[in-house]
């Protein structure tokens, strides 16, 4: 984490990438709770999809935009950290000229995170799948917004 980003308060856009859905989560403007906040469903047309993801970056007035990066249990970068890493830079370049930043973040688990939440609620599996993206997206985003809050 930058010393930029440490210091930089504002709205964060959490995202979590997924093969169909992407999920996103949404912090208050103290930067202090992440809340789920819509799956964007991927149209096939990524270039599509990237200026979805800028509108509502751009619509929520976020200041920095939290990529997920799903590195592997040990640590390493394998493909969807890949292209997680190439998303984030696509991202970072329609954001050119924004005040608005993009950071990955270590996403590991928080998939499975969500989904026990979710199932713990009492939600069924269909329902659960609607929404597992964004709730995956808002762990990942809660969790560093207190990692970004410790001294």
């Amino acid at each position: 984490m930058t010393q930029q980003s440490r210091s930089r308060r504002g709205r964060a856009v959490g995202i979590d990438l997924g093969a169909r859905r992407i999920g996103i989560a949404v912090s208050d403007s103290a930067g202090t709770m992440a809340l789920p906040r819509t799956t964007v469903v991927r149209s096939g047309d990524a270039e599509r999809d990237r200026r979805t993801l800028v509108a509502l970056i751009l619509e929520e007035e976020a200041t920095t935009v939290v990529v997920g990066l799903p590195l592997s249990l040990d640590g390493s970068r394998g493909r969807a950290a890949l292209e997680a890493t190439e998303e984030a830079d696509a991202l970072r370049t329609l954001l050119e000229g924004q005040p608005v930043s993009v950071e990955l973040y270590d996403e590991r688990l928080t998939t499975v995170s969500a989904h026990r939440a979710l199932a713990t609620r009492g939600d069924r599996e269909r329902a659960r799948r609607q929404v597992v993206d964004q709730a995956a997206a808002a762990v990942m985003l809660s969790a560093w917004l207190e990692e970004r809050g410790r001294p």
